[in-house]
């Protein structure tokens, strides 16, 4: 049966599809467990708390997610106000992560190569986790040392 956000799927294929001119587009539509758990701590809950977290446990992550993950606040699965917003945060994202439910992936490669940034943003979730579950004393990399990394791939991004 098609998922309940099936409207978001469309929309955001529609919105690519016709706005960009892409011919081949993908929408992949998960829940991965970390980055749903840190989208339930009040303090994750905005676009830069999220990827100030994400991004700085590896210095891959930022290379595949230079414009970095959107967050999104609650909104009830498949309505009008999640599907809207959705599709807003992904002209500028590659991922949304909504709260206390999923995200949506896009890729203009193929649904592989969105699955691979879905899982570059859950493994520096998974790693905040884990620093969270002992006691937070993992520094990650500092902004500059994500300057750095972003400097040496060229990588043109506004977040640090």
């Amino acid at each position: 049966a098609p998922t309940s956000e099936f409207n978001s799927h469309l929309a955001v294929h529609h919105d690519q599809v016709t706005r960009r001119g892409v011919h081949l587009h993908s929408v992949i539509h998960a829940q991965p467990p970390h980055l749903v758990q840190l989208s339930h701590i009040p303090s994750y809950q905005s676009t830069p708390a999220l990827n100030e977290a994400v991004l700085r446990w590896e210095p891959e992550t930022i290379v595949q997610l230079p414009a970095g993950v959107k967050f999104l606040p609650f909104m009830v699965p498949g309505s009008q106000e999640l599907m809207e917003n959705n599709v807003l945060g992904l002209v500028d994202h590659v991922i949304t992560i909504w709260a206390k439910h999923g995200l949506m992936a896009r890729s203009d490669v193929s649904p592989l190569a969105a699955c691979d940034k879905i899982e570059y943003a859950e493994t520096g979730a998974a790693y905040e986790c884990r620093n969270l579950g002992t006691g937070g004393h993992g520094t990650g990399l500092s902004k500059d040392e994500l300057r750095r990394v972003c400097d040496a791939f060229n990588v043109q991004t506004t977040l640090v």
